[in-house]
Formats: C-alpha cells, sequence, structure tokens
C-alpha cells in the first residue's frame, strides 16, 4: 500500500472472553476515533476465547468498513502474542493497541492522538489510579523498574495497554508466530518517548488473561532479554569487592587493621548461605537463557491462527 492511501492509525485489539463487553467497546471506540476525523482501521483478535466473542466480532466485522480485519487464535497465548497477531496485518502510519475488557476508556485516545502529532514516536498510557488488586498491582511495580532501566525510557506505567507507536519501528521486528519482541525491546529503540494519564476501571466482565505467575513469568522474560546488563552488574560488584580484599591485606600488612574481629558460626553460615543463594539465582538466570535460546532455534509458534478474515 503507497503511503498516500496508508490510514493514519491502525488499532489492534486483544480480546479475552468479552461478550459481554465487546459491543460497548466498540460502539465507544467508533465514536471517539469519528470525532478525531482521521482515517483509520481496527484490527480485532480473539485470544482464544470460547464462548460468543468471536461471533459478536464477526457481526461487527460485517458492519463496520473501517474494521479491516478479525483474527481468531486456536488458543489462548496472551497479550503480546495476541497483539503481534494483528499488528501483522497493519496498514497504518502508527498503530494503536488497547484491550476491550473497558478497564481503559477509548474515549481517552483522543489524548494520545494529540501528544503523539507533536513529533513523538510512541505515547504511552499511564494509570494515575489503578483499579487492580494487590496481587497484580506489586509485580506490576516491578516489572515498571526492570523495564526502566532495561529500555531506558522514563515511564511510570509499562504494563497500560493504551499506547501509540510509530508502525515503522514496530514492523522493523520482522513480526511473526516465532517472532514476538517485548514492549521494553520496541521502546528501547526510540528516544522521543511521552507518557499521558488515563482513567482506569475495576473489570467488570469476563475474566482476565493475566495472573500472578503470568505476571511473574513477565518480569522474569524482562530480565533474561536484557540478560548481558545484570550480568555486567554482578562482575562489576565482584571486581569492586575483590579489590577492596586486595586493599584490605596490603593495608593490613602495615597497620593493625581488623574487620569483624571475631568471627562466629553464625556469621559463617549466613555468608555460606548467601553465597549459595547468589551464586543459585545467577545460575537459574543463565539455564533459563539457555533454555529459551533452545525454544528460539527449534522455531516453535508462539501462536497459532484459527481463521482469519479480512477486507479485501
Amino acid at each position: 500500500m503507497q503511503e498516500q492511501n496508508k490510514p493514519d492509525f491502525s488499532i489492534v485489539i486483544s480480546c479475552y472472553y468479552e461478550e459481554k463487553s465487546i459491543d460497548e467497546f466498540y460502539q465507544r471506540l467508533s465514536s471517539a476515533m469519528r470525532g478525531i476525523g482521521r482515517s483509520y482501521e481496527i484490527i480485532f483478535v480473539n485470544d482464544g476465547s470460547t464462548d460468543g466473542t468471536f461471533g459478536k466480532l464477526k457481526n461487527i466485522f460485517a458492519n463496520d468498513e473501517n474494521v479491516f480485519a478479525v483474527v481468531d487464535l486456536f488458543k489462548n497465548s496472551g497479550q503480546a502474542a495476541a497483539i503481534t497477531a494483528g499488528t501483522t496485518f497493519i496498514n497504518g502510519k502508527a498503530i494503536i493497541t488497547i484491550d476491550s475488557d473497558l478497564q481503559l476508556e477509548p474515549e481517552d485516545i483522543p489524548s494520545l492522538i494529540k501528544k503523539y502529532d507533536q513529533g513523538y514516536d510512541a505515547v504511552c498510557g499511564y494509570r494515575q489510579n489503578r483499579r487492580d488488586s494487590f496481587l497484580r498491582t506489586w509485580p506490576s511495580k516491578i516489572a515498571n523498574v526492570i523495564m526502566r532501566k532495561s529500555s531506558g525510557a522514563k515511564l511510570h506505567d509499562f504494563g497500560c495497554s493504551l499506547r501509540i507507536i510509530n508502525s515503522k519501528v514496530i514492523q522493523a521486528f520482522n513480526l511473526g508466530p516465532n517472532n514476538i519482541p517485548l514492549l521494553v525491546e520496541v521502546l528501547a529503540k526510540m528516544q522521543n518517548i511521552a507518557e499521558v494519564p488515563v482513567k482506569h476501571h475495576p473489570r467488570k466482565y469476563g475474566k482476565s488473561g493475566f495472573s500472578f505467575f503470568k505476571l511473574f513469568a513477565y518480569n522474569m522474560d524482562n530480565m533474561i532479554l536484557m540478560s548481558h546488563r545484570p550480568f555486567q552488574y554482578t562482575g562489576f560488584f565482584c571486581m569492586v569487592l575483590a579489590l577492596l580484599f586486595i586493599i584490605r591485606c596490603i593495608v593490613s600488612g602495615f597497620w593493625d587493621f581488623k574487620i569483624l574481629d571475631q568471627t562466629t558460626n553464625g556469621l559463617i553460615l549466613n555468608s555460606v548461605l548467601i553465597s549459595f543463594l547468589i551464586l543459585l539465582a545467577i545460575l537459574s538466570a543463565v539455564g533459563e537463557l539457555v533454555i529459551r535460546n533452545f525454544s528460539a532455534l527449534r522455531k516453535k509458534p508462539y501462536y497459532i491462527i484459527k481463521e482469519f478474515i479480512k477486507n479485501e
């Protein structure tokens, strides 16, 4: 598609058991986009829902020419996989992502577009008053710290699904079933990133695709992804300790210099235990990296499309 014929925005929406919310979400999204007066297309992705979600998506597709495609996955594959599946079909100059569970308001999209039009490469939503349980918010806080360090982006809320990103950046990753880049990888390739506060509500319908363990695994993914940095930090820390130990040995040859003059059994046991746990954590990270490299070499698909319909 030639540049001048491309829509301004491709909106990719992941849906997981949204039978009760999808109609309201679609009406509010369409109203918000029509109010902007810019060209757009919508790509819905049913992330393995077995209720009536996909049937409603097909009905929406049949009645709105702005809905470019509807994708149905064989199995729930996660938000990142669903977004990737939809992103492979986009035509727009920029991609907008948002979940359809109505925890985020489609009416906030114009605020992000206004900020994006100021020349930013990406604009992310920021849930100032997040309405989720403690078991979801505190792992997210840990993830935000990891992702800030990994990507260099000074964002408050990496987990907010409402965001706009320049399509050129996304498409450079050669997306597909065997390649699902994490958000931290994408943001690390951009400099001009902004954040806009958005409203957040408790989930009214359906069920969340995230769990405590999935959030924990997501944190591990980000740590493994940027594994060279933790190992660099660990190596630097060990070198500093070794240098201090050498200085301590040299100084003790000239002065009566002692640290922890009385070494107890308890101190030795604690030191051995701490050293063992640190070593175990490093070995676990290395093992996880080896397993992921092995899986990548096998080219195992992260998602499989069951059905796909689009406007010709």
